[in-house]
Formats: C-alpha cells, structure tokens, sequence
C-alpha cells in the first residue's frame, strides 16, 4: 500500500489510502463536457460509460517524488485538485493525472494505469464548496502556459463524493481522488518534460513540480 506524507500547517500527517479514483469528465457545464468528449472521440478516444467517469487506480501509483518514469512516448499530465480523506477528515492538495496519449486511444482506464500520479506535499483542510470557485489552478509544461483558470468550471467536492458514493458505495479507509482538471489553453496535449503545477485559495499556494524520464527499453 502506497503512503504519503501531508504536510497540513506545521503538521505532517501520514496517509495510507486504500483507493485511489481518477475522475474524468468533471466540467460543471454539461454541454460543454459533452462537446469535450465528442472533440476526444474524433481523435480516436472512447467515450465514458458515464459522466462524471471514475476510474479505480492501484494507490501505489501515488507519487511526491521530483521526477517519474514512462515507457511511452506520448506522455503528458494536467492539473488537478486532488481530495484526500484521512482518518474521516478531508483534505484538498494539487496533483497531475499524467496520463499515455496513445493508450488512451484504446483503454482510457489503461493509459491512466500506465503512468505515475505525482502530488503535492502541501495540503490545506477541504474548504467548504462556497469557496471552491474561488480557487484557481495553474500549469505549464516546459515553461509554457498549458492551463489557467477557476474551480468554478469543475463540479464540487460535495458533489463529486456524493456521486462517488453513489457508483461505488461505501469505500472505507484512506482515499485520494483526483477531481478533474480544465480545458487545455492551446487544446492540443503536449508530451512535455518539465511540468509545474500550483493551485492558490485564499492566499496559500500549494505546488506539485516534476519532470518525466523515459524508461530504458
């Protein structure tokens, strides 16, 4: 089982989750969301069976460390805010959904499989969802904006947990779920190296910085 360390204040707590749930197609705007999936599907990306889609991952995909490895060519990660719960309490932090472009075209659940899921180490308490349009996320790949913009694009905690809840039940235990990200600023995926993620509330800006490296064949 995967552990993280969340540094929450001057605290640090240790976090062993049990699940860890990707969540795909999370845009607050229904037509918008449905006309993103119709974009994926005329490049050769299946469409969800449901939406929001969850996608159970191995928690052991989980990373904080600086730099992850990839087998495939056509990587590329998004910003996203990532739910924790630990011990009945919610946290909320900043993580990639790094993702291999080329599966995604054949099992979009496998193509999240194949990659690491780099975090944060910093986390914040789960604010209340009034707050949550007031949080703004950051991404550039290689020194470039790559994506920009407002939570209030994406569904709330509340409502994503509740559906969670709904499609899986009761998940007792540890858990991270990643909340789903905003649209790309060029919207084309760029199989960068360096990524530098931040997500900012109320003042406070938690980061997640990495780089890729390709697995030795």
């Amino acid at each position: 089982m995967s552990e993280l360390t969340l540094r929450v204040g001057a605290d640090e707590l240790r976090c062993s989750p049990r699940y860890l749930i990707v969540a795909g197609y999370t845009g607050r705007d229904e037509a918008a969301t449905r006309a993103h999936i119709e974009e994926l599907a005329a490049i050769g990306v299946p469409e969800p069976l449901s939406v929001p889609a969850f996608y159970p991952l191995d928690p052991g995909l989980l990373t904080s460390r600086p730099a992850i490895t990839v087998a495939g060519r056509n990587t590329s990660g998004e910003v996203e805010p990532v739910l924790v719960r630990r011990a009945g309490r919610h946290y909320l932090g900043v993580g990639s959904d790094h993702t291999d472009r080329d599966i995604e075209r054949i099992n979009v659940a496998g193509a999240k499989a194949a990659c690491p899921k780099p975090v944060g180490g910093r986390f914040v308490e789960l604010p209340e969802d009034d707050a949550w349009d007031g949080i703004r996320v950051e991404c550039s790949v290689d020194g470039r904006p790559y994506q920009s913009g407002s939570l209030a694009e994406l569904r709330t905690p509340t409502d994503l947990l509740d559906r969670l809840a709904a499609e899986f039940g009761d998940l007792d235990g540890d858990l991270v779920v990643f909340a789903g990200t905003l649209p790309l600023l060029d919207g084309g995926f760029v199989p960068g190296r360096r990524w530098r993620l931040s997500l900012t509330i109320d003042g406070t800006t938690l980061t997640c910085d990495y780089k890729t490296e390709r697995r030795a064949q």
